[in-house]
């Protein structure tokens, strides 16, 4: 029986009076894909903001490995083993593909600031470490023979794939993946789904995504949650959430709206 790795519990967020996220509950169980999806501003990202600690839900509870976190900062949250990715990238273009990947593991380095003036015995080793696990990273998204190339001399698609190799290399229980597909090819994507399916599988770590690209919603996902206008309007597997009518309306519009 799997055990919930993340639950959200009557989650509500507003902005000036605006309420952007309305009563959301769902769960991730481990060791599974899931995907958060619902029509453009319909407060998918915001939920991903509340849940890595950039936002401050107004109420509810954000239970991730059994530990509340609704009130802990972004590095806490990274450090106790959630990892995000955005929507836009966020590299550091004039750094090297392997510096990218190695800044995601400050969350996890011990020797501080003085070890690395000093360049201490332990120091050194840690960054030899460091080094060695970001190589890893990169070899399991294919970049490896780049790792020495300036991250913003690379095509688009693989950029994406330095920021989710910087993702991996904080050592994520559970990794948030903010519209992995943007911005890809037919062939691009196949790859996508294959790594996402990869990551899971081979390196045991949970996934939670918001797509816009149903194809690959549908291919990588065992749940499904909805969402529209911040509020939950179905749950459930890709057969039963692609042809739900409350679904359907929310991404083609009634009728009614139609005919208008």
């Amino acid at each position: 029986m799997s055990m919930a790795l993340l639950e959200v519990e009557n989650l509500m967020l507003s902005f000036s009076g605006l309420q952007v996220i309305r009563e959301l509950s769902f769960s991730v169980d481990q060791g599974t894909i899931v995907s958060l999806i619902g029509p453009n501003g319909a407060g998918k990202t915001s939920v991903f903001n509340c849940l890595t600690g950039f936002y401050r839900p107004d109420s509810g509870r954000i239970v991730f490995n059994d530990h509340s976190i609704v009130k802990h900062k972004p590095h806490r949250i990274t450090r106790a083993g959630m990892a995000r990715t955005f929507q836009n990238l966020r590299l550091f273009k004039s750094m090297t593909v392997l510096e990218n990947v190695m800044s995601g593991m400050h969350c996890r380095t011990s020797a501080g600031a003085l070890g690395a003036v000093l360049k201490t015995g332990y120091q050194q080793r840690e960054e030899a470490l460091i080094k060695h696990a970001s190589e890893k990273c990169l070899s399991f998204v294919g970049l490896l023979a780049q790792k020495d190339r300036r991250a913003e001399t690379l095509p688009y698609g693989d950029q994406r794939r330095v920021e989710w190799a910087r993702a991996l290399a904080t050592q994520p229980k559970l990794l948030l993946l903010d519209e992995p597909a943007a911005g890809l090819n037919h062939d691009e994507k196949k790859s996508l789904i294959a790594l996402i399916l990869r990551i899971r599988d081979e390196l045991g770590i949970t996934v939670l995504l918001i797509e816009h690209d149903m194809g690959l919603v549908m291919k990588v996902s065992e749940m499904i949650t909805v969402i529209d206008y911040g509020a939950k309007i179905a749950e459930g597997t890709a057969d039963e959430v692609q042809n739900n009518p409350k679904v359907i309306e929310a991404y083609l519009g009634s009728e009614d709206e139609e005919l208008v």
